[in-house]
């Protein structure tokens, strides 16, 4: 990690740096769809002359109903003794209407449904077998939102790439993932999924999932297909309610909920997926503009668009088509290829291309695109290359697939505090631990949501188990469970209210005094007092959005208790979400943000409280100090009455933008994560005060770590161009550079910015320049930079 290779995302106006041991990500041309690319021999975009000649025959020889099936995407199900489909799904696999499956692992199952669909129809075509592979697939990496936090670039490709390699072996060829919403509301669950709140940051982690995923041949057999979700705007949900309604400029959504999108697409992503939401007023899945001008036309998409679960069905709920029959051709008229469940295409299709209302040339294109993917895919070479039971055993749960597991759950955790360092814990000074919380020892939760096949039962391995593997019998452990980590009884009759299931405690409030009371009494014969909270794995995800960001159940009451006794008090927290730490912050010593950690995530805890690991984490979403700032982000505009420095009126405080009852700032910013070291950054300089429409610029800070252990720090750079032709943001992220450094080694880490760096969509919406004044910012987190002055001359 000693040398560093700065690339350019011109068409962001970003400048991404990344250091020498991650894969170079490019992103040229972002938003721009005239960007030439120069493929590689086996990328999937290749035209293919023998690829054209057989759908050409195949299509030639497909009846109607043939091709209609080729779009309809089926659910398989999950028993007690594995997957399975029904007689009646099975008989439409013979009846050649179904075109692809989810929910169906497991390499003797899937060569079973193969078999179906090859064997026993008239054309003998192969189903494209998907699934949830969002952050692993038997080894469970940490939950996405834990994967951002580590600013690490190649760990997060890896850990796409043994998904892939697992997912593969277990029959898999297809993975719905990457999500790139980006999100700036907290209470809303996909956070879980997300790269967090900052368009480069989420490209860039993007495009290495995507590079996982699919290799760079996607007919490999330890690769499978990757999916860009949700386009476009899903993440900006009203009130950060799950499906709910989202209203977006133009500019910001060209400007920020675009780039990842596009930066997917120029890596080479093979399919997307339709948002549940409406946008302005017309649903995604619907949504002609987006699927059709933009995707197809303006960027050149060439895979195909597959819509979320039910997602046409749905356009009559949203009250934008009278029944299912007109949502189903409004979608496929839209752009949306392939439906998922709801099997509108199933039955509408025909009799619409019967009436003139969908044309039979639109159909061609459609099944052109799912086709040319199996092909791609080199399923008509071998249909049954992904079932083999051998290839499972030696690629699924592998030590080193654990190890790597274990690896990126060190790097996802961020140390948010870390008052007079009780961090790490300090064996020679302790004989006891205080263990608790109930995620203390907790498999379930441990490797959160979306877990693809995951293990919740006997594999994933607890923050107890993992702190028992390095003390051994040096230091004792007193474990108490202490609390609940779901909703307490009160809440119990929403249940009934919603008519849902509700995660409750399932204890009476004596239960709940008792289990306090008894973390008391281990807390009071112990040295240091470890909690493990926070929420529920069920608590984030999709369709699990909260009005509060409180640590649920009765952990406030645990923690106030404990902090009675004055020990030394340690926050560990497990959630999919920025949560409400205020109270933790002005009095608990050290908090760790551990997320959902994964298969391997209680070791990785374990290592980084006992410093076998120095956290290097970095927050890629801000933590507000309490929901009523929501929503909130470092890249906002400064008002016409900023509050502070930045006010050139003068106005008095009272009529400024602000709150009555809390800072404006932010409890803990974008991009902050301490460390067990010290990183120092001596004054930037500029290579020049001016930069010129045919130059470039260098922006040079020396970064030493001045402690005494070995660590990593991610070294961020902004700029905020001061006048514009619309307003612009206080700062934004251009470019960032993760590095390690020996203790009390120096390095001159170096930024270049070009004008097409500072590139943005002006008031008439074309992309480009403004010369004028620019503030350029370097520092280790978004609140915590020095600035220096440039000017971008004509």
């Amino acid at each position: 990690m000693n040398f560093c290779i700065k690339t350019s995302c011109c068409a962001l106006g970003i400048l991404f740096s990344q250091c020498i041991h991650a894969t170079p990500t490019m992103f040229s041309d972002v938003i721009n769809p005239s960007s030439n690319q120069n493929l590689s021999k086996h990328d999937w975009r290749n035209r293919s002359r023998s690829m054209d000649k057989f759908i050409d025959d195949l299509l030639g020889k497909m009846t109607l109903d043939e091709k209609i099936g080729q779009l309809d995407l089926q659910s398989g199900y999950r028993g007690v003794t594995g997957p399975f489909v029904n007689a009646a799904y099975e008989q439409q696999i013979r009846n050649g209407n179904v075109g692809a499956i989810f929910n169906a692992y497991g390499a003797e199952f899937g060569k079973r449904l193969q078999t179906i669909a090859v064997e026993q129809t008239r054309l003998g075509i192969p189903i494209i077998i998907g699934h949830d592979v969002i952050h692993g697939h038997k080894t469970i990496f940490p939950q996405s939102i834990g994967e951002a936090a580590s600013w690490d670039l190649e760990a997060i490709q890896l850990s796409a790439k043994i998904a892939a390699k697992e997912a593969s072996a277990d029959g898999i060829m297809w993975s719905f993932a990457p999500m790139a919403d980006i999100v700036r509301d907290p209470r809303w669950g996909r956070v879980s999924e997300s790269a967090g709140e900052d368009p480069l940051l989420t490209s860039a982690i993007s495009v290495a999932r995507v590079k996982g995923f699919q290799g760079e041949d996607i007919s490999r057999d330890d690769t499978i297909m990757a999916t860009a979700k949700h386009f476009v705007g899903y993440g900006a949900s009203q009130a950060g309610r799950d499906y709910n309604s989202t209203d977006i400029s133009e500019h910001r959504l060209w400007s920020l909920y675009l780039p990842p999108f596009k930066a997917m697409l120029d890596a080479g992503v093979t399919t997307f997926m339709t948002g549940f939401n409406d946008l302005n007023g017309t649903p995604v899945t619907g949504n002609r503009y987006l699927l059709k001008d933009v995707l197809r036309d303006k960027w050149g998409f060439k895979g195909f668009v597959v819509t979320d679960y039910t997602a046409v069905n749905e356009l009559v709920a949203h009250g934008y088509a009278k029944d299912e029959k007109h949502a189903a051709q409004l979608a496929f008229n839209g752009g949306a290829d392939m439906d998922m469940v709801g099997q509108t295409y199933l039955k509408y299709l025909k009799p619409l291309i019967e009436e003139k209302k969908v044309s039979e040339a639109r159909l061609n294109d459609a099944v052109r695109r799912v086709l040319e993917m199996k092909w791609r895919l080199g399923l008509f070479a071998d249909p049954y290359r992904y079932h083999d039971d051998k290839r499972a055993a030696k690629r699924i749960l592998t030590k080193e697939n654990l190890a790597a597991a274990t690896d990126m759950a060190r790097r996802s955790m961020v140390l948010l505090k870390n008052h007079n360092q009780p961090l790490p814990i300090d064996t020679k000074k302790i004989n006891s631990i205080a263990l608790i919380g109930p995620l203390a020892d907790n498999r379930y939760d441990m490797i959160g949501n979306w877990a693809g096949a995951g293990d919740r039962g006997a594999q994933p391995v607890t923050v107890k188990e993992g702190l028992e593997s390095i003390l051994g019998d040096d230091v004792t452990i007193r474990y108490a469970k202490g609390a609940t980590h779901s909703y307490l009884l009160s809440h119990t009759g929403m249940s009934s209210l919603m008519g849902i299931d509700v995660p409750v405690s399932g204890q009476t409030k004596e239960d709940l005094q008792s289990d306090i009371d008894e973390a008391l009494q281990i807390a009071k014969t112990s040295d240091v007092v470890v909690m493990v909270l926070g929420e529920d794995q069920r608590m984030s995800g999709e369709a699990s959005s909260r009005t509060e960001l409180t640590l649920p159940g009765n952990q406030q009451a645990l923690m106030e208790a404990l902090r009675s006794l004055n020990k030394p008090l340690i926050l560990v927290v497990m959630s999919g979400r920025p949560n409400d730490l205020r109270w933790a912050d002005s009095n608990v010593d050290a908090i760790l943000q551990a997320w959902y950690p994964g298969t391997m995530g209680g070791q990785a805890v374990a290592d980084v409280l006992m410093g076998k690991y120095n956290p290097a984490g970095k927050l890629p979403m801000t933590f507000p100090r309490s929901v009523g700032q929501v929503p909130l982000f470092y890249n906002h505009k400064n008002t016409g009455r900023p509050i502070g420095s930045a006010n050139p009126s003068h106005t008095p405080v009272e009529y400024t933008s602000r709150y009555d009852d809390s800072l404006n700032s932010p409890l803990y910013a974008f991009g902050h994560g301490l460390s067990y070291t010290q990183f120092e950054y001596g004054p930037p300089t500029l290579s020049s005060e001016k930069l010129t429409l045919k130059g470039e610029l260098t922006l040079t800070v020396k970064v030493t770590n001045v402690g005494d252990r070995k660590g990593e720090e991610v070294i961020q750079l902004y700029t905020h161009q001061k006048v514009g032709s619309i307003t612009r943001p206080v700062k934004e992220l251009k470019g960032f550079q993760k590095l390690e450094f020996a203790p009390g080694e120096t390095k001159n880490v170096k930024f270049t910015l070009t004008p097409a760096d500072l590139a943005f969509f002006r008031a008439d919406m074309t992309w480009g320049i403004e010369p004028g004044e620019f503030d350029v910012m370097v520092g280790g987190a978004s609140n915590q930079v020095q600035a220096l002055t440039f000017t971008l001359t004509d």
